[in-house]
């Protein structure tokens, strides 16, 4: 395994957490208001007092976004490939009720706890996930895309159908998701954010294809337009027109759109990008973790200022982002065409 691949594999999940962490104070803020407090965003902050979701919580810390991934990581593992939908569930739920426990606001999303309340119902995860279609699938794809090669990218596809569907078994959330996992895996094997983004849009159309029907615009289109959008826009007239006209809210198809498009606008600089995106206000910290991960995929753990990435380990010294990357490249060697079945 080459070291340049491993570093490629590190600077995804560390750069899905350091934009996570960017926007952390910022995420559920008008873009005013973040606009006049922090400009751009330069380093981590602690939440601020009137943030209602992560108040109380000290800079660099990380929310749900990167939790999320490092579970639905450390399930890949363990599945050697294959997620168990039910322990997914089961996680999920745990990891909600220690939030609870530690008095924090910052819990899961609407399309995830609405699938996790059917599954203790008694649902079939089959069915638990066809109402969901918020980016909760985009934002912790990661992983699975670390595992899988983008080539053949219906292989991957199907692996994101696989990992999603318990909670955002839907055309538009799986199509996110998809778009995400596919510009990562791309870049791990090299390709510049343009390729990457390219790979992307092919692959939120196959993904569209899978999951239940859910009305909204078509991701991949969607992508390709607000790309289009902030083309000969400076960086703070740009960033006003994705939070306007793209949007920055919890929907996939406003989510990951807007995460390309920043991506477009820095697309030599993991670090800018992630702040960037996490200045943008709305679900900014998803946003970024969004942008964060590929650009992390594309350039490498090493391209990330070294201090930040200390910051961050010095914030949430319970993440060992770096050897659950390692350990999801043992399953890349292993990359078949299809979804492997259940062990």
């Amino acid at each position: 395994m080459s070291a340049v691949l491993t570093d490629r594999a590190r600077g995804a999940l560390l750069g899905l957490a350091i934009g996570d962490a960017l926007g952390m104070p910022t995420q559920y803020q008008p873009r005013a208001l973040v606009s006049a407090r922090y400009g751009i965003l330069d380093r981590f902050h602690a939440a601020p007092d009137d943030n209602e979701i992560s108040r109380g919580m000290a800079a660099g810390r990380v929310t749900d976004d990167t939790d999320q991934a490092v579970i639905l990581g450390e399930l890949l593992v363990e599945g050697q490939g294959w997620v168990d939908p039910g322990l997914f569930a089961e996680r999920l739920l745990a990891w909600e009720k220690r939030m609870i426990a530690a008095g924090s606001a910052d819990l899961l999303g609407p399309s995830t706890r609405k699938a996790l309340m059917l599954v203790a119902e008694g649902v079939s995860t089959e069915q638990t996930g066809r109402s969901g279609a918020t980016n909760g699938a985009a934002m912790r794809v990661a992983p699975v895309a670390i595992a899988f090669l983008a080539d053949p990218l219906e292989a991957l596809v199907s692996a994101v159908v696989q990992s999603a569907h318990v909670t955002h078994n839907t055309t538009i959330g799986i199509a996110g998701a998809a778009a995400v996992a596919a510009a990562v895996s791309a870049g791990l094997d090299g390709a510049t954010p343009a390729l990457a983004t390219a790979r992307a849009i092919e692959a939120a159309r196959l993904g569209a294809r899978h999951g239940f029907y859910f009305a909204g615009g078509d991701v991949a289109d969607r992508i390709a337009w607000a790309i289009d959008l902030v083309k000969g826009h400076d960086q703070p007239s740009a960033l006003d027109l994705i939070y306007r006209l793209v949007g920055t809210g919890v929907a996939t198809q406003e989510a990951v759109p807007a995460a390309f498009a920043v991506i477009s606008l820095a697309p030599d600089d993991p670090w800018l990008v992630c702040r960037l995106a996490a200045s943008l206000g709305g679900d900014c910290d998803t946003v970024a973790a969004m942008a964060g991960a590929i650009m992390g995929a594309c350039f490498g753990a090493s391209a990330f200022p070294a201090e930040i990435v200390a910051q961050l380990h010095a914030a949430n010294p319970a993440l060992d982002l770096e050897g659950l990357a390692d350990r999801l490249l043992v399953l890349r060697r292993r990359s078949a065409d299809t979804t492997p079945a259940p062990p």
